[in-house]
């Protein structure tokens, strides 16, 4: 049985799936089904899209950031499709952390399935 992602609203967290501190914890497996479907600018994670809480999360977590775009990219950073000028930093901080909040939804998306599948055949068991 394959898991469905999108009937799901519980933490990701309670299926033992880590979720670095520059996401809500909170996040769901329906979240991260949204993200993977539509990417963030779709709405589908406003913390990444509002200047004021991508702003405050490139604060609180950038290095974190950066880090984990660093380790997907190699030694250079995305740049944002329409360059850099025109754009101020808190656009840019709505940038990196979308790219970063996809990339983490589109890594443990496998993972997800497989823990709501386990789930799901432990309570066929019981």
């Amino acid at each position: 049985m394959m898991a469905n992602l999108w009937e799901n609203d519980d933490p990701v967290s309670d299926l033992g799936i880590d979720v670095p501190l520059w996401i809500e914890q909170d996040i769901t497996p329906y979240d991260v089904a949204a993200i993977c479907q539509g990417g963030c600018d779709s709405g589908a994670y406003m913390p990444a899209v509002t200047y004021y809480q991508a702003l405050q999360t490139m604060n609180e977590h950038g290095d974190s950031i950066f880090d984990f775009l660093l380790d997907c990219f190699g030694d250079e950073l995305p740049i944002h499709p329409d360059g850099l000028r025109n754009h101020s930093w808190a656009g840019m901080a709505c940038f990196y952390v979308s790219c970063a909040v996809e990339l983490w939804a589109s890594s443990v998306e496998d993972e997800i399935n497989d823990a709501l599948d386990a789930l799901a055949d432990d309570d066929e068991q019981e």
